[in-house]
């Protein structure tokens, strides 16, 4: 499950940039300045997220219940 949402992140940030180039072609180049203020939150956060899938990813294999 965290794995989805640190998918669901990144397709999310592609698309914020999809939308930051379009952004800037029409000239609104503040707006533009936002939104990659925005993701660069959002890609520093992914960081956190996969360094946290990672250290997570044994716990749960040493945890998991024997399958029958």
């Amino acid at each position: 499950m965290l794995e989805r949402l640190y998918e669901n992140q990144l397709a999310l940030e592609a698309a914020l940039m999809e939308l930051t180039l379009q952004i800037e072609k029409q000239g609104l180049d503040e707006v533009a300045s936002n939104v990659r203020g925005v993701l660069f939150v959002i890609d520093e956060n992914a960081g956190h997220i996969k360094q946290g899938l990672r250290s997570y990813e044994p716990i749960v294999s040493e945890k998991a219940p024997p399958i029958i």
